[in-house]
């Protein structure tokens, strides 16, 4: 129950911080005659000229709710009008806005901050979290102990087969490296093995176990280190940083989209910067939408073929149209787009986020 009430809050906190950066440009409201409640300035609309304040001032608990559902969805027309289009003409979306239409739609930023606000929420309802009470040291000890029997096995097979060989076997040799080079790795795994749990390796033990990271003492003192005594934090803090910095998605994915259109020079890094940040906010929402079906009991084969093309398309369909461009032109970018320049920006986010959770 508290989770849900946390992302509640979270998505609250989302709208609220969309609605910081969305102006009031487009939304209806009634006209009053009189003078401005709060500066005394003659009123000819329905918004005070001189200081800002609405004309119509309502004083109920329905305007409170009202308020805080308008702050948080605008629910008077902007985002019902923005979320068809980003759905379904993307790329129709993204070339009005970028000509001009503002008053329309919410803002490419104001939709990106709540739909991430709003994932992060939802993901807290559900239960997805990246997992933060495991010791590191366990799993490898676990995992190296099944490599151990398995090993120790093979080593007495091998030895079997020794035995019973003839001493001027011409293959004897070749099975007596292969029972040293066993050897010697089951004594690196034991080393292994007694570093992850904290302990001191078997004296017989020729293997060393090198845990000095990269060498480098500010990497291996601040990341490296952190990382190994407590990755419960660590995975905690990634996931914190990532909901705090995914705005750091918008930056390090325009110049590979430049990359995309730098002979055009009529294609401006604002245009890629607007059709970034929708597409950024699609996705995001589309990640939601997944993980509600997700839970509610939709079959895994469906969520994850819609994880899988729904993007591809969308994204075709967004370049189409936001860049006026042909089939194959739209084609080629996509796969670029989807094959290589996604797994680079999530790979650059992802070591940012490594970094920042060592500071």
């Amino acid at each position: 129950m508290s989770d849900i009430t946390e992302g509640l809050g979270t998505a609250v906190e989302g709208g609220l911080a969309a609605r910081a950066v969305e102006n009031n440009a487009g939304e209806s409201a009634a006209e009053s005659q009189g003078d401005c409640l709060n500066c005394g300035a003659p009123l000819t609309g329905p918004h005070c000229t001189q200081c800002g304040q609405r004309a119509v001032i309502h004083r109920s608990l329905k305007a409170i709710a009202h308020d805080l559902m308008h702050g948080v969805l605008h629910l008077d027309g902007k985002l019902w009008r923005t979320l068809p289009l980003l759905a379904w003409k993307p790329g129709d979306l993204t070339r009005r806005y970028i000509a001009g239409e503002r008053a329309k739609f919410v803002s490419p930023m104001a939709m990106f901050l709540f739909s991430v606000f709003l994932m992060f929420a939802v993901f807290q309802a559900v239960g997805i979290t990246t997992p933060t009470d495991f010791k590191l040291g366990d799993v490898v000890e676990q995992q190296l102990e099944g490599g151990l029997e398995q090993a120790e096995a093979d080593l007495a097979k091998a030895q079997e087969e020794l035995g019973a060989m003839a001493a001027n076997d011409p293959l004897r040799a070749a099975l007596e490296q292969r029972i040293a080079d066993q050897r010697e790795g089951i004594e690196a795994a034991k080393g292994l093995r007694a570093a992850a749990s904290g302990e001191t390796p078997d004296e017989g033990s020729t293997a060393e176990l090198d845990l000095n990271g990269t060498g480098i003492a500010a990497i291996d003192n601040e990341l490296i280190t952190k990382w190994r005594e407590d990755p419960g934090l660590m995975m905690y803090k990634l996931q914190t940083n990532a909901y705090k910095f995914s705005w750091l998605l918008i930056p390090i994915s325009i110049p590979f989209v430049w990359l995309l259109f730098f002979w055009k020079r009529r294609f401006k890094a604002y245009d890629h910067a607007i059709f970034v940040t929708y597409s950024l906010s699609f996705m995001t929402l589309l990640f939601v939408a997944l993980s509600l079906l997700g839970t509610a009991g939709a079959p895994v084969q469906l969520v994850a073929l819609s994880a899988v093309f729904i993007p591809i398309i969308h994204i075709y369909r967004q370049l189409r149209g936001a860049y006026g461009l042909k089939r194959r032109s739209a084609l080629w970018r996509t796969f670029v787009l989807t094959n290589l320049i996604i797994f680079i920006v999530i790979t650059a986010f992802l070591w940012v986020l490594v970094l920042l959770g060592a500071l």
